[in-house]
């Protein structure tokens, strides 16, 4: 039997193709691209024929993942999702519910091989790539979640996976989820966040698109640095920062440097000084992470006070900084958390909430 289409994968004129193929108008193709964009299955697409919709079912999926459990966050607006693929993969998105809107953190890969030693998603190593539609379904799932509450305003691509590693179909993903026919969202609502893959941090500078790019940064030099993160062993420190110095001229985008304050490791006040001096003349701001606790990595966060510190030497040398606030802790918020609780523990009463 053959496998099943993911029609959230195509544009317009893809849809087309796809459907005079199988002997359907080609006008048919925005109808359908309009509706699975508003997350409607094929049996509610009302404009359309049985005889289509029949065909539709039969041979592509309307929605490539289904929502495998929700959890609600009891200390904050946080809801931490995990989404069954086609494939029975299980991935994870995190809604956040602030005054001004939602903001939805979305997976890019199954997993993770980049290795951070900070990070969850990296334990299981990197199963597959996520498609472009697999992440526009994680925003469409979140929608129908927040139902008559809202919608999904703002995009982050920071869950499990680096975007980066699959730079294709996640170029196709940010122009799918901007289309004017789809759910329109604005560029400058979407942040990727990247460990540093040099040649294509150039690459995304030349795609037009503007969006934030955030730099999982995490250490002011290549040592530090090299201990926690194999891609530096790569990507050393001045090229990484040639790159985006590039970036920002090119797309006239101010960066974001992401920094998890790890106790004893890149969190003293020299420490802050030597970030001062990497990122000085960047058009940059600094978001300082307290560091989510993983039980399979011996690393701890910093103290409150050595954090306060650090955000205050960054402050004095008129580095724009904040310290980010802490969500979803209850509910395994931080990336590759929840999967690997669910990995490990299946059926484990907690883990089955619906």
């Amino acid at each position: 039997m053959a496998e099943k289409a993911i029609l959230l994968d195509l544009f317009p004129e893809e849809l087309k193709t796809f459907l005079t193929a199988r002997n359907q108008p080609a006008f048919r193709a925005g109808q359908v691209f309009a509706w699975l964009h508003k997350g409607v299955p094929f049996g509610d697409m009302s404009n359309l024929p049985t005889s289509l919709r029949g065909v539709l079912a039969a041979e592509a999926y309307d929605l490539p993942l289904s929502l495998h459990a929700a959890f609600p966050s009891k200390t904050d607006h946080t809801v931490k999702f995990l989404n069954a693929c086609a494939d029975g993969n299980l991935i994870e998105s995190v809604l956040m519910r602030y005054h001004y809107g939602h903001s939805l953190c979305i997976s890019t890969q199954v997993g993770c091989k980049m290795g951070c030693a900070f990070c969850a998603s990296t334990l299981n190593g990197c199963v597959r790539n996520l498609s472009a539609g697999e992440m526009l379904a994680q925003v469409l799932l979140a929608n129908r979640y927040l139902g008559v509450s809202g919608r999904v305003g703002h995009v982050v691509l920071m869950g499990s996976g680096e975007p980066l590693d699959n730079y294709e179909a996640v170029v196709r993903f940010l122009r799918l989820l901007n289309h004017p026919d789809g759910l329109n969202l604005s560029l400058r609502a979407v942040s990727l966040s990247t460990c540093g893959i040099v040649p294509r941090i150039r690459a995304l500078a030349g795609e037009q698109l503007p969006i934030t790019l955030s730099l999982s940064l995490h250490a002011p030099n290549d040592e530090i640095r090299r201990s926690i993160m194999p891609i530096a062993a790569r990507y050393p420190l001045p090229e990484l920062m040639e790159a985006v110095r590039e970036y920002v001229a090119q797309t006239g985008r101010r960066v974001v440097f992401e920094y998890a304050l790890i106790q004893g490791l890149n969190s003293r006040p020299e420490h802050a000084r030597e970030l001062a001096a990497l990122v000085r003349g960047l058009q940059c701001h600094v978001n300082l992470i307290p560091l989510n606790r993983v039980p399979e990595r011996q690393l701890e966060p910093a103290s409150p006070r050595a954090v306060q510190t650090f955000l205050d030497t960054l402050t004095a040398l008129r580095v724009s900084a904040t310290v980010r606030r802490e969500m979803g802790a209850d509910i395994a918020g931080a990336c590759g958390q929840l999967r690997n609780q669910h990995l490990k523990e299946p059926d484990k009463p907690d883990m089955i909430k619906t």
